[in-house]
């Protein structure tokens, strides 16, 4: 069944909706191993939802600095045998790849969001999208995992990525993606500054176009330990949040729901 991005959202709500991180990879940067197993990450799906999560995102690829590309099949049987695990899940299931033929199959297998990190570097990911009527989450970056460390924004990070994703959002929709289907991210921390980072949070705003819902993931990246060094990774990550929340996000992607949504609670 398709959804609209709106329907994603918490309107009139307290708070954004909140995507609770589900990677099933050995390698990620701050949680590779731990949800592997179907057992564990069933467990940690359903916990994640019980502490606030409105979305959970599953992801069979890391995409830290330095990772190796995983070959498709590998992605393709990580992120099935966690959506079989996940059976049942209260909430929409979003699927974190950057590969086509994997958003398809998890699509035909449960999940109902696209989550492109890649900035539709898959020439066939925008038609896929289109062809399944599925919200897609497209995000600005620079450079790849290889350079995200050393290779950052020249110039204003704020238009550069307002340019990229301006040329991303045609893309889509030249593919025949929905206007309403589309979800932007601004790519905090993929080839950013510690500074640029921020710069981007500052102007979560600016990438809605007017039109768009924006989702923002900063969490537990490592831009934190020198914005916010006297707090853990969680904290930092739900104080970022809070200030992206409050200049215009509408969802935040965290590893740690429970801390970041009792930031929010009145």
């Amino acid at each position: 069944m398709s959804m609209r991005a709106s329907e994603l959202l918490r309107r009139g709500a307290s708070r954004p909706a909140l995507m609770g991180i589900l990677n099933v990879t050995p390698d990620s940067f701050s949680d590779g191993g731990q949800w592997v197993d179907p057992a564990s990450a069933r467990r940690h799906c359903f916990d994640m939802i019980e502490q606030g999560a409105d979305i959970i995102d599953i992801g069979g690829e890391s995409t830290r600095p330095g990772a190796e590309p995983v070959p498709e099949d590998i992605e393709r049987e990580r992120v099935l045998n966690a959506l079989k695990a996940v059976s049942g899940c209260t909430v929409p299931i979003s699927v974190d790849t950057m590969k086509a033929s994997v958003a398809r199959t998890a699509i035909e297998h449960g999940a109902s969001i696209i989550n492109d990190v890649s900035g539709l570097s898959d020439p066939l990911m925008a038609d896929t999208a289109a062809e399944l009527d599925v919200p897609l989450v497209i995000m600005s970056s620079y450079g790849t995992p290889a350079t995200f460390r050393t290779d950052f924004i020249p110039g204003d990070a704020v238009e550069y990525t307002r340019a990229k994703l301006q040329s991303l959002i045609q893309k889509a929709l030249d593919a025949g993606v929905r206007e309403q289907n589309i979800i932007i991210d601004p790519g905090v921390g993929f080839g950013t500054t510690p500074e640029q980072a921020m710069e981007l949070i500052l102007h979560t705003s600016d990438f809605s176009f007017g039109r768009y819902p924006v989702l923002v993931g900063p969490s537990r990246k490592r831009f934190l330990a020198k914005t916010y060094p006297h707090l853990d990774a969680d904290s930092a990550t739900a104080e970022v949040c809070l200030l992206a929340a409050e200049h215009g996000a509408d969802i935040l992607r965290v590893h740690d729901v429970s801390v970041t949504a009792s930031r929010f609670k009145v």
